[in-house]
């Protein structure tokens, strides 16, 4: 069972302020940015899984409580996630973890920045 759908991602991750989505590397990779910088990636022809920054800490205990929970594929495994959307992660969990994920790079912005995307 698919515990989240591609289209409640979008609508999750669009609702947020200063949020834009591209394909800056090929035509299936879907990449969400707050301000320019991504907070969770995504494959749209296989949505298996969602890619999520993470703290380094809670990324290691989110993977030892969840099997869907991995180290982030092609990303820095200190800092991502890779979530599995059909695992036993709950709806609810993922899509804390894109809000989680959201936070931590809006945090990571400089002062300016946030004020010039009204963050």
């Amino acid at each position: 069972m698919r515990n989240l759908h591609l289209d409640e991602l979008r609508d999750h991750c669009l609702a947020k302020p200063a949020v834009s989505e591209a394909f800056p590397f090929d035509a299936s990779t879907l990449v969400f940015k707050v301000a320019g910088k991504m907070f969770a990636l995504c494959n749209v022809d296989d949505f298996t899984g969602i890619n999520l920054k993470c703290d380094p800490e809670e990324a290691l205990e989110l993977r030892a409580r969840y099997d869907a929970v991995a180290p982030g594929w092609h990303m820095n495994k200190a800092h991502w996630n890779t979530v599995a959307v059909d695992g036993d992660a709950p709806r609810d969990a993922i899509l804390r973890w894109v809000d989680d994920s959201y936070s931590l790079v809006v945090a990571s912005l400089t002062r300016k920045a946030r004020t010039e995307h009204g963050l």
